[in-house]
């Protein structure tokens, strides 16, 4: 249901620009990067803004728009690729998972300031998650990992998000 709203953002005159709010715990791998990929496409300027958490499908989410804010509180869960099910122990299915992680990890690090490298280090980190592998960023530590522009809340967001629309405008 969310894609075709974005493309009425994008065909939308009236609409000058986006603010996305995020709290999401996250969901289908496919879905969220298609979500990611149509506002990282999208020509208006675009604005994120972590209020709860951005988990899991969640990040490539919030580091598809133009600019991001996290309020200080908010969180994000970054971990390997993971399934629900019946899984086939192949290398073929290894396989599988390891080509959804790749295409994950360029879309995050093409869309913030973090490397493969360490975005892979968080991903794969085993003190962090008592009962899983993976990291919890909360707030600040968001922005020192590169993942996230900017600590803010509504008012910061907004007042971004006006001046790209500004900027967009003169052009």
């Amino acid at each position: 249901h969310i894609l075709p709203k974005l493309a009425e953002v994008e065909l939308d005159d009236d609409i000058d620009g986006l603010l996305i709010l995020l709290n999401t715990m996250g969901g289908d791998v496919e879905a969220g990067l298609a979500i990611a990929e149509m506002i990282a496409s999208l020509s208006k300027p675009t604005v994120s803004l972590v209020l709860g958490g951005s988990h899991s499908i969640g990040v490539p989410i919030a580091v598809s728009t133009d600019y991001s804010f996290i309020v200080p509180t908010g969180t994000m869960v970054i971990h390997p690729v993971r399934v629900n099910g019946t899984v086939i122990g192949a290398k073929q299915t290894y396989d599988y998972f390891q080509m959804i992680q790749d295409r994950i990890v360029r879309f995050i690090s093409g869309h913030c300031d973090v490397t493969e490298e360490h975005l892979t280090k968080l991903m794969m980190a085993t003190q962090n998650l008592s009962k899983d592998i993976g990291t919890i960023l909360v707030g600040e530590e968001a922005v020192k990992n590169g993942i996230i522009n900017e600590i803010g809340g509504l008012s910061k967001a907004f007042d971004k998000l006006y001046s790209f629309i500004e900027k967009h405008k003169e052009k």
